[in-house]
């Protein structure tokens, strides 16, 4: 094998062809000067706090949530575990009276159904205190009877067994009548406003109706294959009932919507909220559904609109992805810096031309010599001024491959894929510029949208029109547009517009009035539960479901509270960030125009500087976090011996990698960030008037491949804008940008010569964006605003003559109104009289 570069004496660092390789022999490192302890001091707490720079690959996988058993145990705080006890109690109590001698699970199924039905008949009762008695005891039989059981797999299983008998006993319909009941209950709210501080004791019977409805939907969501046919059907039923309202006007989710805007204005501060946004993500969840079912229903309507398929599946293809070394911060480069004049200098004249580098690489292990911690190394000392020197040192380590055994080679090496992992896309707006930029420079006119004639352009032009073409990618959205263009041109002659009833389209027309109260509602709630937010007078507590009515004494009930605090934090964060990000696919898919509006108003209430705010404290600590007490989740706690828990367990925390539902949560805010700034340049300046572009490059850090791609998609948005020198200071996140995002032809991402980013089109671009936003749910949703098509009734006695539906107690009232209205007021006929005579001054 020859070294590259040609002919010429090989310098010092160089291998001759068939020679055999010296080894290289170590030199004596020069001593590093003693550094200031105010240095040393800083930089073992930023590595105390930020952890080792190399992250290891995060063995994350993506999905719609955690698993079955997490899912169940977030539901739970660790400050309502008496209450499980609790449940059993009265569940027990009642039981052993019905059916004596005996254990749940021992009952055939008639024998449950009768109990259940017994149970149901005591939820009618007006006593309050023995209705939640019986809710209780529901609520055991939905949380797995588990004083019956020996271990975790048992208990789960019967709370879904448990869970599908309650559903079809309708127990569902029972408790969203009570849930009503207990939202409309004035007492409850007036009592919780009069307190200084409120705790778990306010928001019972709220509890124990939620935790219900929570347990029987995710059960009943979740798909196993050993479910009989008899649950498959009740899936079904069920997810249309919670879809399409049945006795209500409104589907189930709009309810809990109210609960979460009622309880942000301030007037039921008792809300259990962590509960009402599990459920509500849960709902969404099941009726709309999830990833994959959102990228079959577009699989499907493509092909119903008649489009080419998919290039490519997304979820696959961000599965196979791998993660890449994160960029050298910048304490690190002001260390390296100061230590680069001790180090030896190379000859530059002998070095061999750069290789592609290998630190960034989609598949790592290209070089199989290179262990992983010696690639972290030389990512950690590139500098700024001196970018390729690692790669200059890989080049020259290269030489001495041919040395060492053949046999160590892996055999998967050829199996390695090439090429992007993106097919590239273009849009018709890009060919229509490309062909206006041509025809200007060859011709000195343009033709408009017309994208056919060539004539007079040079043949590179057409071959170039040609490629644009073969990758023209045309979304479901550009169809989208275009029918409502056509339908706001010519109302009269397409007629009205047949509207799918989907679950979708039930859940937007039932938002639509009250969405931006919707969105800032959550907005808010999501800000108080940042961990970058600080607390302050006028925030909402969401932390009402969460304090215990005694406030801990020891340390030890301390420690407990803090970290229960904090994951309740978290798992409304998870929660919020899915069921916004849920919208959001979800209504960009139904049609564009609505996923437009839910995004303009989560831009006014200033969703994108909230989520970098976020993302703006130390993500590898966030990400890395152990808010969990492992034995005292459910179902563990119920059917295990609680070990004594001391300050150094609840310190040491459990032994996992990550925090599945914080890295969730990132993945998650960062594909809404993306969202709501993908094509809209105004957006995108506020990415860069906030100063994102640091931020989202220490998320880097954390070596997860579909967060550095929704991190890497943010920066090359902003790239433009960044300047020269900023790109050429972070070549190595732009390599990672061309390697992971997916390519545009023709599009100018890296130099900043885009002509749709002209500063003065801004405010323009999002007036137009309202106004045809405010003309579709007009036009779709807006029927009386239609009168105008509609024909007029001329006729006066016709008019006069239709029959008015008059309320029941009209004629009750009716003598008391002529008497109020009519005979005691008196008559100036003087003024009639003067009317009509400045009416005949006017008209002479």
């Amino acid at each position: 094998m020859e070294a590259a570069g040609g002919g010429g004496a090989p310098g010092p660092g160089r291998a001759r062809p068939g020679q055999p390789q010296p080894q290289p022999q170590p030199q004596p490192q020069p001593q590093p000067q003693a550094q200031p302890k105010g240095r040393e001091l800083f930089r073992s707490q930023r590595k105390e706090s930020e952890g080792s720079v190399d992250c290891p690959n995060l063995e994350f996988e993506y999905g719609d949530a955690d698993g079955h058993g997490a899912e169940l145990a977030e539901l739970y705080s660790y400050t309502e575990e008496p209450e499980l006890s609790h449940n059993r109690r009265c569940f027990e109590e009642d039981f052993h009276t019905q059916v004596p001698d005996r254990r749940w699970l021992e009952l055939d199924r008639a024998q449950q159904k009768a109990y259940v039905m017994h149970l149901l008949d005591g939820l009618e009762v007006v006593n309050r205190d023995k209705r939640l008695r019986v809710a209780r005891a529901i609520l055991y039989l939905a949380q797995g009877v588990f004083g019956d059981c020996d271990n975790e797999g048992d208990v789960l299983h019967w709370s879904r067994h448990n869970s599908f008998l309650l559903y079809q006993l309708g127990t569902f319909s029972a408790f969203l009548e009570l849930l009503n009941m207990e939202i409309e209950n004035s007492q409850a709210c007036s009592s919780a406003l009069r307190k200084p501080a409120i705790s778990l004791a306010d928001s019972t019977e709220l509890r124990v109706l939620l935790s219900v409805m929570y347990l029987m939907v995710e059960n009943i969501r979740v798909e196993q294959e050993a479910d009989p046919p008899e649950w498959k059907t009740c899936r079904e039923t069920f997810r249309m009932e919670l879809s399409f309202p049945v006795h209500t006007e409104e589907p189930f989710a709009l309810l809990l919507f109210t609960m979460v805007t009622k309880f942000c204005s301030g007037h039921a501060p008792h809300f259990p909220m962590k509960k009402v946004l599990l459920l509500l993500w849960k709902v969404l969840l099941f009726t709309l559904g999830g990833f994959e079912a959102l990228q079959a229903m577009k699989v499907r309507r493509r092909e119903e609109l008649g489009l080419p398929p998919l290039p490519e599946d997304s979820i696959q293809v961000v599965r196979g992805m791998r993660a890449a070394s994160p960029p050298t911060c910048a304490i690190e480069l002001v260390e390296q810096q100061q230590q680069q004049p001790q180090q030896p200098k190379r000859s530059h004249r002998s070095r061999r031309p750069l290789m592609k580098q290998d630190s960034l690489d989609i598949y790592n292990e290209r070089d199989p010599f290179k262990s992983d911690e010696g690639g972290v190394d030389e990512e950690e000392n590139d500098d700024v001024d001196g970018g390729m020197e690692g790669e200059l040192e890989l080049v020259e380590r290269d030489a001495l491959i041919p040395a060492l055994p053949a046999q160590r080679l892996p055999i998967e090496r050829v199996s390695f894929p090439k090429g992007l992992p993106w097919a590239p896309k273009v849009r018709q707006k890009d060919i229509e510029h490309f062909l206006e930029a041509s025809r200007n420079k060859f011709i000195g006119f343009t033709l408009g949208q017309d994208t056919e004639t060539l004539i007079g352009l040079p043949r590179p032009i057409h071959e170039s029109v040609k490629t644009l073409k073969q990758h023209k990618y045309v979304s479901i959205s550009d169809v989208q547009i275009k029918n409502e263009e056509e339908l706001e041109k010519c109302p009269m002659s397409l007629g009205e517009e047949e509207v799918q009833e989907t679950p979708c389209e039930v859940l937007y027309r039932a938002m639509l009035y009250n969405l931006p109260q919707y969105m800032i509602a959550l907005l808010k709630i999501l800000l108080a539960a940042a961990p970058t937010s600080k607390a302050k007078t006028d925030s909402i507590n969401i932390l009402a479901d969460v304090l215990p009515e005694e406030m801990p004494i020891t340390v030890l009930q301390s420690m407990k509270l803090g970290i229960d605090v904090n994951r309740h934090k978290e798992i409304i964060v998870k929660s919020i960030s899915a069921l916004l990000l849920l919208l959001l696919k979800h209504f960009k898919l139904n049609h564009i125009y609505q996923f437009e509006y839910v995004s303009q108003h989560l831009v006014f209430a200033n969703c994108i500087p909230l989520i970098l705010k976020f993302f703006n404290q130390n993500i590898m600590s966030y990400i890395a976090a152990k808010n969990s007490i492992s034995v005292l989740d459910y179902p563990h706690c119920t059917v295990c011996d609680l070990p004594e828990l001391t300050a150094e367990s609840l310190e040491a925390g459990d032994n996992n990698q990550f925090c599945w539902r914080n890295l969730f949560s990132c993945i998650n805010l960062l594909r809404i960030l993306n969202k709501l700034t993908k094509w809209k340049h105004s957006r995108t300046m506020m990415l860069v008037v906030f100063k994102s572009a640091p931020i989202l490059k220490r998320a880097l850090k954390v070596k997860q491949a579909m967060m550095q791609l929704y991190v890497l998609k943010l920066l090359k948005i902003q790239t433009k804008y960044l300047g020269r020198q900023w790109r050429k200071s972070n070549m190595k996140t732009m390599s990672a940008i061309y390697q992971k995002v997916r390519h545009r032809m023709n599009d100018d991402w890296a130099y900043g010569n885009d002509i749709d980013a002209r500063p003065w089109d801004f405010q323009a671009e999002e007036c137009t964006l309202r106004a045809n936003i405010e003309a579709f749910n007009s036009r779709r949703y807006d029927k009386a605003q239609d009168s105008e098509f509609a024909p007029v009734d001329n006729c006066l006695q016709s008019v006069l003559g239709q029959r008015l539906e008059l309320p029941e107690d009209f004629h009750y009232s009716y003598e008391l109104w002529l008497e109020r209205e009519v005979f005691s007021q008196p008559i100036r006929w003087e003024e009639l009289l003067h009317c009509q005579h400045l009416f005949l001054e006017v008209i002479p």
